[in-house]
């Protein structure tokens, strides 16, 4: 618990799940997580909602997370995704992801049937107590359908391993808020690009980033500078930035980051119904989009592979 909590801060990436003629492609997941960590992502996070999570069987999932461990190598923590609406199905998630060997899981609360605060504690609650990993909530009610009060998450806070929540309100005046009511060694992590740097100089950790995927040096370096409050660099990392991030939804989270990443030669940028492939004019947008961070993109991720003491990969 004490290492999730000291290591899972700054920039960590949401990852998607690589498709190979209709199957996982654990090849292109490992080439992935090799080019998030040597650009300077601190954490990753499989099957969650850019992994297409609800998409995957559970032999998948399990899988996913299993192979995003041993390309990790231990050099940065996995916190897995094990969200459903029903219990049974997040708590058996959950044990998958412990036995594949994650260091963490974030759990979202349980979509499209909107229960009450009180059945969002007894549904943590039940993974909490079924597994031995600690927790990070996460909220995102824009695609949920139901939102944790802060008074929940203060009660979901009492469990010994609930350690985090990844907030993706974009609501930055709740974070000094939260912060006050849960003390400095709860994480909080921002889950909406365009508000990370607001959100970390408003008392936040870090941010599970869908742009992390992308452009993980100029991501990992946005955090550098809000670690030293440096506004300069903030501001300029932003601007560079904000067209990354916008260009990243213009259609539904994974869509258009799977495009991104086949267009980077990562992957291909295959999807499951319902999602369907980007359109021909909003993926000429983002090919502008890419041309245009690819230079910084280059730089940052140099700066911070000069930046690091020569450490080889574990076997």
């Amino acid at each position: 618990m004490f290492d999730i909590v000291t290591r899972a801060r700054g920039s960590m990436a949401a990852l998607p799940t690589p498709y190979r003629f209709g199957k996982v492609d654990i090849e292109a997941l490992e080439k992935l997580c090799d080019r998030l960590i040597s650009h300077g992502t601190s954490a990753l996070v499989p099957c969650g909602t850019t992994g297409e999570a609800p998409l995957l069987t559970l032999d998948e999932h399990r899988l996913v997370i299993a192979r995003t461990v041993a390309a990790a190598a231990g050099r940065v923590p996995v916190i897995a995704g094990a969200g459903s609406n029903n219990t049974q199905t997040a708590v058996e998630l959950a044990q998958a992801a412990e036995k594949a060997g994650a260091l963490a899981l974030l759990c979202v609360t349980p979509f499209y049937l909107k229960p009450s605060q009180s059945g969002l504690v007894g549904h943590f609650k039940a993974i909490h107590d079924a597994v031995g990993l600690p927790l990070i909530l996460y909220d995102v009610p824009s695609r949920t359908g139901c939102a944790l009060a802060d008074v929940t998450i203060r009660r979901l806070a009492d469990l010994p391993r609930v350690l985090g929540l990844k907030d993706a309100t974009g609501n930055i005046p709740r974070v000094p808020r939260l912060r006050r009511r849960l003390g400095s060694r709860f994480l909080l992590l921002s889950g909406d690009d365009p508000t990370q740097a607001a959100f970390r100089l408003a008392g936040g950790d870090g941010c599970i980033s869908v742009t992390a995927n992308v452009a993980p040096g100029l991501c990992a370096a946005l955090h550098r500078a809000c670690d030293t409050r440096d506004s300069v660099e903030i501001a300029r990392f932003e601007r560079i930035l904000a067209p990354l991030h916008a260009a990243l939804f213009l259609e539904a989270n994974p869509i258009p980051l799977k495009r991104a990443l086949h267009h980077l030669g990562l992957m291909g940028d295959g999807l499951r119904l319902p999602l369907t492939p980007l359109g021909p004019l909003d993926d000429q947008k983002l090919m502008h989009v890419l041309e245009s961070v690819e230079s910084a993109e280059r730089v940052a991720a140099l700066r911070f592979a000069a930046s690091q003491p020569h450490q080889p990969r574990a076997a």
